[in-house]
């Protein structure tokens, strides 16, 4: 293991109150093999001075500053000047603890695995939400990782809690794959192309990194069309890239389901003029849906249920599903002063 370096690639964007913070935990990592690549995405605040400030007490750390195109552009940077053997993702409002990459890059080497992956925490202000420090110790073949990570089972479809081997981001480099045009569930959506070039993943479920929920952040920011549209367009890509697999298709058309039963039912609070639209289109997908899934097999039952009450009687399904997230205080999950 001795020589081998990781890069760790951070995007940024109008953090500078925040990457500090992050950039603290991550110098401090026990391993000191690190290329740090901070990818400021176009920032008008101060978020690159004061990383060309911690540039200058680290030379680890490199800057490299481009015009806005989102997080999966500037990722993408980053991945194209990387030299490290293994690379490994960062928010640069959240933060890692110590052992983190040794600890991955351990367990990737011990079991000669192309992708090592972990557990995460959401850390609220007033709370930590687990997801989900069992301790398990999994190996993965291709095919097993590949669906977990579609149905959502074990794999969590972030990338930063996450090490890959370098030459699992050919394709992305070269075939330009990835629409960069997406901003939510960009990285479910890379992650599948990234686990399909992989021969085998290890996951040990610990959580050392800290995903800080904040307002403003990803899960706080307001509902806008990216919201909407990038989770559904995302599937969409996906099913037309597994096609051939008959057990991956059913489980996506599954998540799409859900995914259209969710904005389906989604309340109207606020952003009216925008949430509307999907809602009427969704209610349209689901009873277009409804009676090929009912005689389908592989599909879950709960799911049947779900599709016949949103199909007649869509406006008692909403209401019961707002009581019910009072009742459980989902509806206030994200909530963040």
């Amino acid at each position: 293991m001795n020589n081998i370096v990781i890069s760790i690639i951070i995007p940024t964007y109008n953090i500078s109150r925040y990457i500090g913070v992050c950039l603290d935990s991550v110098i401090q990592q026990t391993w000191r093999d690190l290329e740090i690549i901070v990818v400021d995405d176009g920032s008008t605040d101060h978020t690159a001075q004061i990383v060309e400030s911690y540039a200058k007490k680290d030379q680890r750390i490199r800057l490299i500053r481009k015009k806005n195109g989102g997080v999966t552009s500037a990722r993408l940077e980053g991945i194209r000047q990387a030299t490290g053997e293994y690379i490994g993702f960062v928010d640069g409002d959240d933060v890692i603890e110590p052992d983190m990459y040794e600890r991955l890059l351990t367990n990737a080497v011990n079991y000669q695995a192309d992708i090592s992956h972990c557990g995460y925490q959401m850390v609220f202000p007033d709370r930590i939400d687990y997801y989900y420090n069992t301790g398990l110790l999994v190996k993965q073949e291709k095919a097993e990782a590949l669906k977990e990570l579609l149905s959502g089972e074990r794999i969590e479809p972030g990338l930063c809690n996450k090490l890959f081997y370098k030459s699992l981001f050919h394709s992305l480099l070269h075939n330009n794959i990835m629409d960069v045009t997406i901003r939510n569930y960009e990285d479910f959506l890379m992650n599948y192309y990234l686990f399909n070039e992989s021969k085998l993943s290890i996951f040990e479920d610990w959580c050392p990194y800290h995903y800080v929920v904040r307002k403003g952040s990803a899960a706080t920011s307001k509902v806008n069309d990216h919201k909407l549209h990038d989770p559904i367009k995302v599937v969409e890509i996906l099913m037309k890239e597994t096609e051939n697999d008959e057990e991956l298709q059913l489980i996506l058309f599954q998540r799409l389901l859900r995914l259209q039963v969710g904005l389906a039912t989604m309340p109207v609070k606020e952003s009216r003029d925008v949430i509307l639209p999907y809602k009427r289109q969704a209610k349209l997908f689901v009873k277009s849906k409804f009676l090929e899934c009912l005689g389908k097999r592989g599909i879950d039952v709960k799911l049947k249920v779900m599709l016949f009450w949103v199909s007649i009687w869509p406006w008692s399904y909403e209401k019961v599903h707002i009581v019910y997230s009072r009742i459980t205080g989902n509806d206030k999950k994200y909530d963040v002063d």
